[in-house]
């Protein structure tokens, strides 16, 4: 056998290789959207269902009015937009300081942001909840917003992706007499907005996903989020499986809408990041 029949063979194993790992990683959510169809009946068979017998919708009304899923929905996005909105005007400003600004002190800062990304937020979740009580925060949005307002691992990725920027073009605008709010705002953050979209997701994914922060400082079901939401269906005595996994369908859908929607963008910017461009 040739090395060009060999090489060909190898492409079509490897090609096989990743349709199959695509269809293992695709059958659980594939799952979780026909059991969200299934009757509480279907899903409890002995006979083991992959399609529901006959589509049943009921799930979703009763996810809205049964269990007030539209208000932790509405919660969700409301933190979760603040959240990134926040991460999407702070975290590039600090990003763009520690990569084209000198000044003493600038080592050890970086270095500080880098380690926070390894301490487990279980190890600063009580002395954050005492800061944010001592504010008078506990139970209010601000309280569910402003500890993940920036992100450590955000910092870093922006400044990763502004020290590949030109100091050529920052440099050409202070000879202009260009401020530098004028240089970020005009010059550098037009050439970041793949790494800016990167971060949106990043930031999007996390906080949309959070729940023990969310569950510590709220005290009722007015603020509380889509996780807690899905937890409302472990009952005493049983575990509506069929609801669950149409308020997973609910909470999910959107995480993949945003993914499509910027898909193109957020990839240009993984790609800047690793230096494939």
């Amino acid at each position: 056998m040739s090395r060009k029949d060999l090489r060909a063979l190898s492409s079509i194993f490897g090609q096989f290789a990743i349709l199959i790992g695509a269809i293992i990683v695709s059958v659980p959510s594939l799952y979780m959207v026909s059991a969200s169809l299934m009757s509480s009946q279907d899903f409890f068979s002995t006979e083991v269902r992959l399609l529901p017998s006959t589509i049943y919708t009921q799930n979703y009304i009763e996810v809205f009015t049964k269990f007030n899923f539209g208000n932790y929905l509405n919660n969700s996005l409301i933190v979760t937009g603040a959240v990134v909105l926040l991460n999407l005007i702070f975290t590039p400003m600090v990003g763009y300081s520690l990569a084209k600004f000198d000044y003493p002190g600038k080592t050890i800062l970086l270095l500080f942001v880098l380690a926070t990304i390894m301490i487990p937020f279980t190890a600063i979740l009580i002395p954050l909840f005492l800061i944010i009580r001592s504010f008078g925060w506990v139970n209010t949005y601000l309280g569910l917003i402003m500890p993940f307002a920036m992100s450590a691992f955000g910092v870093f990725l922006m400044r990763q992706f502004i020290l590949a920027v030109p100091d050529d073009y920052i440099d050409a605008g202070r000879i202009d007499g260009a401020s530098e709010l004028r240089i970020y705002f005009q010059i550098v953050v037009p050439l970041i907005q793949p790494a800016m979209i990167t971060l949106a997701i990043v930031v999007f994914v996390a906080s949309w996903d959070e729940f023990l922060w969310m569950l510590v400082v709220t005290t009722g079901d007015a603020l509380r989020t889509l996780p807690i939401g899905l937890a409302k269906f472990v009952e005493q005595y049983r575990t509506r499986y069929e609801l669950m996994m149409a308020g997973s369908v609910v909470a999910a859908a959107p995480v993949v809408l945003v993914f499509l929607a910027v898909q193109r963008r957020f990839l240009q910017g993984m790609a800047g990041l690793s230096g494939l461009k």
